[in-house]
């Protein structure tokens, strides 16, 4: 037995087959049976558009940037992508406070460039879901502009949270909420201009999230009925999908109860609370599920839903609410054996019970890389990784961290644009560093992203972390994620499934087998660890490896491999 790093499998081809797209005019009973229940181990890819590619120049990333760089996704080897939100937007918080859920944000193009973003991944055999805000909107959003504009006692008021305040003057906010971006959850507005007190201070509003993002009220059935409307705008475009942005927090607790105390952000992942994980989402989800199921094709939906346990996720998932959720019980995981373990044994645990797909994500738009965030650099990248694709269910990769991008932590303060680093007490406000525009090309910034610079600045080493640089390396990291997601594709061990075989192995490592004839072992340690060879072959391996006596290998620090029995 010899040595391999990034082998390449034999049958694997970089061209994904031609994707039926639920049109009855291209589908046939070849594509249509291999999209059945594509997305139980789908690999997705997240696109956040201000900072993937540069399409006209302007430093910002655009739908016309996405569209020119879909072969480079293609050639990854992803099944599907995820666009974060390019949808009518002030751009309070990057898109995610929306004006319009129909209209494109003109700094990322139209929407005739919204098709053909569409058209042009269904041509290259890629799956397109789209991000869905559904707990609040833009202050800019017609309907907040005449709940503002018409003042208490307006009907559309009722479409949103205004109450009156406490204290003698209605001064107080309403309760003692606070906003997940620091101080309380209450902006107070003043009476509308048609009312003989005009101008001076009236109700609140309450917003989870920044003063310029108002939750809506889900008991109102405008707002149901406007969102399966929605849906079926994007549906009807063609959209394999929607990722549900804050999906656990659209139904308020009746009466809107205090919490009772302050430090409210330190109870998330504790308890249920009164604006987070209500019961009565499920009926939200069920009601889209229906919609969904309107359409051919196998459309999804996709929890992003904060709970305070893997089991109460799952209830997201009963076959008749939503497809899949995120597992952020495994991204919270620390790099022990251990705790991996566990936290892989919860997550297969739930989901069984609901029939649905596990997920697996180690880096998204709101968190620290997972290169700089579970403190072992590129290395313990590559490691996880590696254990995360060979996991069943279903896989998000983060865009660049297949070039192994690590955190910028050293952006100035006058460059940061996210809106949780202004507010005092929120969250530590340090997202913009995942954010940084992708490098493609070049020895200097901004490496290929676009001809006019880069909305973030990228740091002045990126140049061997480029796709240029990398391409063809084998020892790449770019070229590990290709080869691994080509495995991913034809081996048979790997992607769907519901189990893992826990298998004996020295202190640190975590060994477990796949039906199908694959085991995967992973030293979380920082020594080198010794273990029987547990194949015949090593079919991938996130680091080079000695092997000792025939039948034994030694594992470096931080290191997965995938062998073949």
């Amino acid at each position: 037995m010899t040595p391999q790093h990034n082998v390449t499998p034999e049958n694997a081809t970089p061209e994904h087959a031609t994707l039926e797209n639920a049109t009855p005019d291209n589908a046939t009973p070849e594509n249509v049976a291999r999209a059945t229940d594509w997305w139980r181990d789908a690999v997705i890819y997240q696109v956040y558009p201000r900072s993937f590619a540069d399409g006209n120049g302007d430093g910002m990333g655009d739908l016309a940037g996405i569209r020119s760089r879909l072969p480079y996704l293609r050639d990854l080897g992803v099944d599907a992508v995820w666009l974060s939100p390019f949808y009518a937007s002030p751009q309070a918080d990057a898109g995610y406070d929306v004006a319009d859920y129909r209209a494109i944000d003109p700094m990322f193009g139209t929407l005739p460039d919204a098709e053909a973003v569409i058209r042009d991944a269904h041509a290259h055999g890629l799956r397109i879901i789209v991000d869905l805000v559904p707990n609040h909107c833009s202050d800019q959003h017609e309907w907040f502009r005449r709940a503002r504009a018409e003042g208490p006692g307006s009907t559309i008021r009722e479409r949103f949270h205004f109450r009156k305040g406490r204290g003698e003057n209605g001064e107080l906010p309403p309760n003692d909420w606070e906003s997940l971006f620091g101080g309380p959850a209450w902006t107070r507005v003043a009476v509308g201009p048609s009312s003989p007190k005009a101008g001076e201070e009236g109700e609140w509003y309450l917003h989870l999230f920044a003063p310029e993002q108002p939750d809506f009220n889900w008991d109102h059935p405008a707002v149901r009925d406007e969102f399966r409307s929605v849906l079926r705008f994007w549906l009807d475009l063609g959209v394999d999908g929607f990722r549900v942005d804050v999906a656990h927090g659209l139904v308020k607790a009746p009466g809107l109860p205090d919490m009772g105390h302050g430090e409210q952000l330190k109870l998330l992942g504790n308890q249920v609370l009164p604006f987070f994980d209500q019961d009565g989402v499920h009926d939200i989800y069920r009601s889209w599920r229906t919609v969904l199921d309107e359409y051919a094709g196998e459309r999804i939906a996709v929890a992003e839903a904060w709970t305070p346990t893997v089991e109460r996720t799952a209830r997201y998932l009963r076959p008749d609410e939503l497809h899949q959720a995120f597992n952020f019980h495994y991204l919270n995981t620390d790099w022990d054996a251990t705790a991996l373990r566990e936290a892989i044994d919860t997550s297969l645990d739930a989901m069984r019970p609901v029939a649905a797909p596990t997920t697996w994500v180690l880096s998204n738009h709101d968190v620290v890389r997972h290169t700089t965030r579970l403190g072992g650099g590129l290395d313990r990248a590559r490691a996880a990784t590696l254990l995360m694709l060979a996991l069943p269910g279903s896989a998000y990769l983060y865009q660049g961290e297949e070039l192994g991008l690590p955190e910028v932590t050293d952006l100035p303060d006058e460059v940061r644009q996210d809106p949780s680093f202004f507010r005092a007490a929120g969250q530590e406000g340090l997202r913009d560093g995942c954010r940084v525009p992708l490098p493609w090309s070049g020895d200097a910034a901004p490496y290929g992203f676009g001809t006019g610079g880069s909305w973030l600045p990228q740091p002045a080493d990126w140049a061997a972390l480029t796709v240029e640089a990398q391409t063809g390396d084998p020892d790449s990291t770019l070229e590990l994620y290709r080869t691994a997601l080509s495995l991913r594709r034809t081996h048979p061990a790997l992607g769907a499934g519901e189990s893992v075989e826990w298998l004996d192995a020295p202190e640190g490592v975590v060994a477990f087998r796949r039906p199908g004839g694959l085991v995967c072992t992973v030293n979380t340690t920082q020594a080198p660890a010794r273990l029987a060879a547990p194949g015949t072959r090593i079919l991938l391996s996130s680091r080079q490896l000695e092997l000792c006596d025939g039948d034994f290998a030694l594992l470096p620090a931080d290191t997965t491999v995938w062998w073949q029995e």
